[in-house]
């Protein structure tokens, strides 16, 4: 019995997504949308554990959801509108449900529909995260580096004012597609970073999240081939998923980068992932945007053999371009280290008080302190750094074993 909650259960997480991309379609209403998925899988736990899982899930929710939505509108209508539209559907649960190619169209193309111009960057980030990819408040305010508050404000603001608007959730027209563009990398970028680097749980990387954005990423870049930055994009996430494999020890412990047994790596991703960006760079006539110079720092870790071969000035020289490029705490804190392993720590320390306080800033000036043999102040960059760290989340883990260092040598120091 509990196999088939768990099966209800895994086909929400994995294809929830899939299964509401495809009813905002048909409904053109995402709330109405949610509602209906959200019945349809209360159903699934009422049935499914008596008749068997059927043999194609998704479909069945799909279909069910649909009649949900249907029955959602019979409940509000006062015969009219509503009525005609209940009609419609009616009609629709008739086709048959779509392929597995139309569904993947239809999550892609309503990011682009969450990615209205008339909402700000940040604002079509967030609310595709949240609508589309099921992402919580507290990942979405990790991907962003803002706060969970913050960022549920955000997503009550957005919906207000698409409904105030009256915005449309359409499929957005061809011509409509590339001023939307560069809200959808950005959307599947951080999609891919909220699975690379989980702000919550305590597994170090989501595997299902990590391979929806790379899927993601393959159909935008087959929608737009002559498009340079989605092809950046696809890129960046090959290079990046290239080192996963060597990142968590056998105890599922977080292994650093110095660390990583570079045999690991998954050479084809990573020879990919180079021809992509070369082919990004040529159609952008060498004038490299956030993604592509990303790409390239990953690129230029990929190509040497071993940690001590990275030549980290030409990372330095990259990072230097991304910060003007496209400037963000993230890129600064990671120019930082990089200028840190070129040798001059002292620089590296001076830099790191111009970026804005993070758990992340203070474990990257620890780990400088400790350089200088100051592990007291070490130690005590550490306690801030855990202060903000889930205590279930791996990264905790690590950052305990490297304060327990520091404070052995400190205490052997006086």
């Amino acid at each position: 019995m509990n196999e088939r909650y768990d099966a209800v259960a895994e086909t929400i997480r994995i294809e929830g997504t899939r299964i509401l991309a495809t009813l905002i379609r048909t409904v053109g209403n995402v709330q109405l949308a949610e509602d209906a998925v959200q019945e349809a899988a209360l159903a699934a736990l009422g049935a499914w554990p008596v008749t068997g899982v059927p043999p194609e899930p998704r479909a069945w929710l799909t279909v069910t959801a649909r009649r949900k939505a249907i029955d959602i509108i019979r409940r509000e209508q006062s015969r009219g509108a509503k009525e005609r539209d209940g009609a419609d559907l009616i009609e629709l649960t008739k086709r048959e449900v779509e392929t597995e190619a139309v569904v993947q169209d239809d999550l892609l193309r309503l990011i682009f529909t969450c990615c209205h111009p008339s909402l700000s960057p940040p604002t079509r980030v967030a609310l595709a995260l949240r609508t589309l990819c099921g992402l919580s408040p507290a990942q979405i305010a990790g991907v962003l580096l803002t706060t969970e508050v913050a960022t549920t404000k955000r997503l009550v603001r957005a919906r207000q004012k698409i409904a105030a608007a009256r915005i449309p959730y359409r499929v957005p027209a061809e011509a409509e597609l590339p001023e939307r563009l560069p809200a959808v990398c950005a959307v599947i970028h951080s999609l891919y970073t909220a699975g690379h680097a989980p702000a919550e749980g305590e597994a170090a990387y989501d595997v299902d999240l990590c391979a929806e954005a790379i899927r993601l990423a393959e159909l935008l870049h087959s929608l737009l081939p002559d498009q340079p930055t989605p092809t950046a994009v696809l890129a960046l996430l090959l290079l990046t998923e290239a080192r996963r494999p060597a990142r968590v020890d056998d105890s599922g412990e977080v292994v650093t980068l110095d660390l990583q047994d570079r045999s690991l790596w998954d050479q084809d991703l990573i020879d990919r992932g180079v021809a992509l960006l070369n082919d990004s760079l040529e159609r952008s006539e060498r004038q490299a945007d956030a993604y592509q110079l990303q790409a390239a720092i990953a690129a230029e870790h990929a190509r040497v053999p071993s940690y001590t071969a990275t030549d980290w000035r030409e990372i330095v020289r990259l990072y230097d371009l991304l910060v003007e490029v496209s400037p963000s705490p993230a890129a600064e804190l990671a120019r930082v280290v990089a200028i840190a392993e070129t040798g001059d720590v002292d620089k590296a320390l001076k830099l790191l008080d111009e970026i804005p306080p993070s758990s992340r800033k203070h474990a990257v000036r620890a780990e400088l302190l400790a350089r200088t043999s100051r592990y007291a102040e070490a130690v005590a960059e550490l306690d801030q750094a855990l202060a903000g760290a889930p205590l279930d989340h791996p990264e905790r883990a690590h950052r305990e074993r490297r304060r327990a260092l520091f404070d052995a040598k400190s205490t052997m120091n006086t």
